[in-house]
């Protein structure tokens, strides 16, 4: 692992970890710019997604648009990709990092790689973790 993909993977976790003392004592986490990097990770993660599982990677690329918390868009992946990904950065890296079930974000995911993806995202290295099960918000 290079010394920049390293950084950006203690960045991830630093705010996965801060995620998860915030819902503890019921408290919002702040959202900043600085959240590309962990959804540029958690972009890049989606063949480590499948590979996890014991699945191979799918070799589709995934067009993946999220809107950041200043409501600009962060964009991976060719515009005439067929599967998609779209909804807020946040949702994506909660995802990911196996905070949030993809059904509790506003997530919407087109086509069957992206919306085999979101139902495994992770964007850690090591084996599977275990997901968390949906709430009863709504999503894909």
């Amino acid at each position: 692992m290079s010394a920049a993909a390293a950084l950006t993977a203690r960045i991830m976790e630093t705010w996965a970890h801060g995620t998860d003392i915030a819902d503890a004592v019921g408290r919002p986490w702040p959202v900043t710019a600085a959240l590309r990097q962990v959804a540029h990770l958690c972009v890049r993660a989606l063949p480590n997604s499948f590979r996890a599982q014991g699945r191979p990677d799918p070799g589709v690329e995934v067009r993946v648009e999220l809107t950041g918390p200043e409501g600009d868009l962060w964009v991976w992946g060719s515009e005439d990709a067929v599967d998609r990904v779209t909804g807020p950065a946040r949702d994506l890296c909660l995802v990911a990092t196996q905070r949030r079930h993809p059904h509790d974000t506003a997530l919407v995911a087109d086509g069957p790689v992206a919306s085999e993806w979101l139902t495994i995202a992770q964007a850690f290295a090591g084996p599977p973790g275990a997901g968390r099960a949906p709430t009863g918000g709504t999503g894909p």
